[in-house]
């Protein structure tokens, strides 16, 4: 395929999906234009002035990715981030930070405390609204991994404790069968290791 193909694939994957945003800064102006530059068919954008009101506005309307601002009153990006990775709820809600904050201390802390990714002000909002499909067309690709992982460990979970349990009453059983006729003792020796093996799995390489 070519190349410029997949790159307008890889961005234009939304274009299926609707997408809730929050936009929290202390900024109304800005507010007033995250409103008017991001919200379209597939995305809506709901705001919030404070860290305090964005964590209200999380809980109540689950959005699917946060753009954060980092310096704001009452509390501000740090500590929204600080209490979003506390909670499992949202410990893996995607958050782009906003800030008008370029330092490497800066970047390195937001980074350091949850952020998915960061952009700084003055906002380019087009390149802003690619980087809001990407992020969370990655962030709900790894959610699926997760998840798969996840199904494929419990099933191989439930499928180890039914070959042990069959190990356990296979034993049982040829026990009993080499104590009432001596001649089957090599062949369940033989047969109980092949047990042992298998349950216990391939050997792993040193």
């Amino acid at each position: 395929m070519d190349a410029r193909v997949q790159f307008r694939q890889l961005f234009s994957f939304s274009a299926t999906a609707d997408l809730r945003l929050l936009f929290v800064d202390d900024d109304p102006i800005l507010r007033e234009f995250a409103t008017v530059h991001l919200a379209s068919e597939t995305m809506s954008i709901e705001t919030a002035g404070d860290g305090a009101e964005g964590l209200q506005r999380i809980a109540e309307l689950k959005p699917d990715l946060v753009l954060l601002d980092l310096e704001m009153p009452r509390i501000d990006g740090f500590e929204v981030l600080r209490r979003l990775r506390d909670d499992p709820a949202t410990a893996r809600l995607p958050v782009i930070v906003v800030t008008g904050r370029e330092d490497t201390g800066a970047i390195d802390r937001a980074f350091d405390a949850g952020a998915t990714s960061f952009i700084a002000k003055p906002i380019n909002w087009r390149l802003l609204g690619y980087q809001i499909r990407y992020v969370h067309r990655t962030c709900a690709n790894e959610a699926e991994l997760l998840e798969e992982r996840i199904r494929i460990s419990r099933a191989r979970a439930h499928a180890e404790a039914g070959l042990r349990a069959v190990a356990r009453e296979g034993s049982r059983f040829l026990k009993t069968a080499c104590r009432t006729s001596p001649d089957l003792r090599e062949a369940a020796e033989d047969f109980a290791l092949a047990l042992e093996t298998a349950v216990a799995g391939p050997e792993t390489p040193g």
